[in-house]
């Protein structure tokens, strides 16, 4: 996630007073400035879309606009930054413009680019700023020989310098920052998936795929035997049949790992007590759940416990170990401690990064506790969504 900025606790000056503070001098000095500002945001802003859109017909027409825009973006953050230390304003930094996955194109980025909001204000506020910036700087100049006014014309204006800066280049409420969260988590889901795919892909071709290779080789041999040396034959097909288990046990645990008939049957409960049963450390499991959470987020509160059991066995050295699940309001939570010997870390090796984009990718949490010596304590946190709900909806949409 995108985390703002840190800015000064204030939002604007103490009120105006006939003296001359330093606000007043601040004030003063953002007014000046405001003309040679304007003047550099309204050329760039007009000459950006003038060339962009008289272009618009060639190749290069789109990309120098959607170009032009990202320069704007710049021209807004000079403009937030100058607000910020001579106005007292506080305003957020916006997202940053959405990126899309490595190999997504050219074309993505354009689209993305030309669909930037904030780039798009930031030009309206470079646009409009000129006739404002003109009139800022006569009046100040007209107010520094009369004197008294001063103080209460600087207030008076930038206060609405304040206006415009917190309309046109703050962020539009959380929407932006939302958007460029799912953007990002739309490709964590992605990337996940891939590897997901690579994995299985690299589990068939390297267990299962070359022991049925192997098997029928196998199978070949002892026909060929099968009349010449049949105690041959039949010890070549007492090796196959062997074989042939290994296999089936392999495709087994593939499925399982696709997603397990168990879940799917009969739920969290059963499917968290058959992983616990094969975690080299006891463990006990508690599911108090009223009902069925979505089937996207059974599965992956099922893979989450699955790799932190899975740690638990490698990493931990612990001698007990817990599971826990329930439900708490419109959230489904999981916990998963051991008495080993602590010192995980998100960066450590053990998957715990990887869990942690799962579930922010699905509005979840993740949160790791474990101190050196222990324990260690894993607290996630996911939507739930009702299983009957997202059928009806899903009925509803196919009607």
């Amino acid at each position: 996630m995108t985390m703002s900025p840190q800015v000064p606790a204030h939002d604007g000056p103490p009120p105006v007073r006939f003296a001359f503070g330093r606000w007043t001098w601040k004030e003063v000095a953002h007014l000046l400035a405001n003309l040679p500002m304007a003047i550099v945001g309204f050329v760039y802003t007009v000459l950006m879309i003038a060339i962009g859109v008289g272009l618009a017909v060639t190749v290069v027409g789109l990309p120098l606009l959607a170009a032009g825009l990202q320069g704007s973006r710049l021209i807004g953050r000079a403009e937030r930054a100058r607000a910020r230390k001579l106005l007292g304003v506080v305003v957020d930094e916006p997202s940053p413009p959405a990126r899309g996955r490595d190999g997504d194109g050219f074309f993505v980025w354009l689209w993305t680019s030309l669909r930037d909001p904030v780039a798009w204000r930031a030009a309206l506020y470079s646009f409009i700023r000129l006739p404002w910036g003109i009139l800022t700087f006569v009046v100040t100049l007209v107010c520094l020989i009369v004197w008294p006014a001063l103080p209460y014309a600087a207030r008076l204006m930038g206060n609405a310098d304040r206006a415009m800066v917190r309309g046109l280049l703050s962020p539009s409420d959380d929407l932006e920052r939302r958007i460029a969260e799912l953007e990002s988590d739309r490709g964590v889901v992605v990337d996940t998936a891939a590897a997901d795919l690579r994995r299985i892909e690299r589990d068939l071709h390297d267990g299962a795929q070359a022991r049925l290779v192997a098997l029928a080789m196998g199978l070949g041999l002892a026909k060929e035997k099968l009349t010449d040396d049949p105690e041959a034959a039949a010890r070549m097909v007492d090796e196959a049949h062997g074989e042939v288990k290994v296999a089936l046990q392999e495709l087994r645990d593939l499925a399982r790992g696709i997603h397990p008939a168990v879940l799917t049957d009969r739920g969290l409960d059963a499917a968290l007590s058959a992983i616990a049963s094969r975690c080299t450390v006891p463990v006990s499991v508690r599911v108090d759940l009223p009902g069925r959470p979505a089937q996207a987020i059974e599965g992956i509160a099922y893979f989450t416990v699955s790799e932190l059991l899975q740690n638990v066995s490698k990493h931990s050295g612990a001698r007990t170990a817990s599971v826990d699940v329930w439900r708490s309001g419109d959230r489904l939570l999981i916990q998963v401690g051991d008495d080993g010997r602590g010192g995980a870390s998100m960066d450590g090796g053990t998957g715990m990064a990887g869990l942690a984009e799962r579930l922010d990718a699905v509005d979840g949490v993740f949160v790791l506790e474990s101190p050196a010596g222990g324990p260690t304590t894993v607290t996630a946190e996911l939507p739930w969504r009702d299983r009957g709900a997202e059928k009806s909806a899903a009925r509803t949409r196919s009607a």
